[in-house]
């Protein structure tokens, strides 16, 4: 994964409107698993539109800090499918 808040951004923005499987660190040793599509990208933050079946909310935002500090991770379905393919 990128090392600067500019590269995470840049690595987002290549991605927008693209399916995406989010784990977000939920405090107390909870984990935070969400689907949804990366709607937009922001100076600080980059918000994501959650599917409607399996979340109680409409969308979520991040920054890229909590990329970088790995409180939230990010798999795009598309490198999920490669993965797949390459085995």
């Amino acid at each position: 994964m990128p090392k600067t808040l500019a590269d995470i951004k840049k690595s987002l923005d290549c991605h927008l409107g693209r399916r995406l499987q989010l784990k977000a660190n939920g405090g107390r040793k909870k984990t935070v698993e969400r689907a949804g599509i990366l709607r937009e990208t922001y100076r600080a933050v980059f918000v994501v539109d959650l599917d409607q079946d399996e979340n109680a909310f409409e969308r979520v935002s991040y920054s890229y800090t909590d990329i970088l500090t790995e409180a939230v991770e990010i798999t795009f379905d598309d490198d999920i499918k490669e993965l797949v393919i390459a085995k």
